[in-house]
């Protein structure tokens, strides 16, 4: 059960998806992470990022609520919210456009009202978005939401599900990452793995991650138990053979498998490679910590974070400066520095130009 903490601050990790979102959240003061239930003392995390409106009237259902009246009434159900702000279409439902970004945060703003049931929603101290994908237009299209959820705070973090998975396992045993770390990702006929990796003998310490994606289905059907012999084992087959693949000459720590899929007693010989040698975890809510715990971060650093750096497709990889005069003495000003969202990366200064048109920038 929910303990409700009165007038506590609170950090929020919020993964936000076109199929479903996560709200985890913690105290301000506190290194642990908890994971918001739609099921008093379970653990369903999953909100379905859909919305329905009553027919006739202004107002609005989300989540399995949404669903459900849609199915009852055969109203419009709309999903894919991410996608929809993306493209910035309207949406029209009973012959009135709607704004799709005005959607997205209506879903948001509905879905942080669980939080009430740990503490009014008022007292988040800070918020951390994170989603697959990130891009500058996503980004874009999440502050906006931001800005129009009116929240009490400006300490709103956003980063990719690769930042989150780092942010994750660097408040974890070190021992779970002293090797490589495999992350499996079930969704959408497709089996997403990333890998993460540190390069130790860097100063800080560079982690980085490695993606690649395979096709991959697991039959459909509410109970995985109930999945056919023979197509389970062709199914495990699959999965295996995508191990070993990716394990093949690379030490490997531990595995995390992301996705309901992976319930069920078909992954007989896959789960056997997997662990063999590995710790295995299954689970959901890593992304939605690893949100929170990026956000931990930003407010009070751990000796981890201050010793490592994460570097990825999003980050620079260098640090940019320039050498100035000052007084008639040569000093180094520092513009951007590696590890930098290069979405966010932005330095504004003044100087003067002594002759020509000619400026040097040292890249390190």
């Amino acid at each position: 059960m929910l303990k409700r903490l009165n007038n506590e601050k609170l950090i929020v990790g919020y993964d936000l998806g076109d199929a479903y979102s996560q709200i985890s959240y913690a105290l301000s003061e506190s290194d642990s992470v908890e994971t918001l239930s739609l099921v008093a003392g379970g653990e369903s995390y999953n909100i379905f990022t859909a919305l329905c409106k009553r027919q006739g009237a202004n107002q609005w259902f989300y989540g399995r609520e949404a669903i459900r009246y849609a199915e009852e009434t055969g109203s419009v159900l709309v999903r894919d919210l991410v996608t929809l702000a993306r493209k910035g279409e309207p949406v029209v439902i009973e012959e009135t456009e709607y704004e799709p970004v005005g959607l997205l945060t209506l879903f948001v703003k509905r879905s942080l009202g669980l939080l009430s049931q740990v503490s009014a929603p008022e007292r988040i101290y800070a918020m951390a978005i994170t989603g697959e994908g990130m891009d500058g237009e996503l980004r874009e299209v999440l502050r906006e939401v931001v800005d129009r959820l009116s929240l009490r705070t400006d300490r709103i973090l956003i980063q990719s599900h690769t930042e989150s998975f780092y942010n994750y396992m660097i408040h974890q045993e070190k021992a779970l990452w002293s090797q490589r770390v495999l992350l499996l990702e079930y969704g959408e006929d497709r089996l997403r793995a990333l890998f993460l990796e540190c390069n130790r003998r860097a100063n800080p310490v560079v982690a980085f991650v490695e993606k690649s994606e395979y096709p991959f289905r697991v039959p459909d059907g509410d109970d995985l138990e109930e999945m056919l012999p023979a197509q389970a084992a062709r199914t495990d087959r699959e999965l295996l053979q995508i191990a070993e693949e990716l394990c093949q000459g690379t030490p490997v720590s531990c595995v995390y498998l992301i996705g309901e899929r992976f319930a069920g007693d078909w992954m007989r010989e896959s789960q056997k490679f997997l662990c063999r040698g590995r710790r295995v975890f299954q689970g959901n809510n890593l992304y939605s910590k690893g949100a929170c715990f990026g956000m931990m971060e930003q407010i009070r650093p751990s000796e981890t974070g201050k010793s490592h750096m994460f570097l990825s497709e999003e980050k620079l990889k260098a640090n940019i400066g320039m050498k100035l005069l000052r007084q008639g003495e040569e000093i180094y000003c520092a513009l951007l520095d590696a590890g930098t969202d290069w979405y966010e990366a932005d330095h504004t200064f003044e100087f003067y130009m002594q002759g020509g048109n000619r400026v040097e920038l040292v890249i390190t």
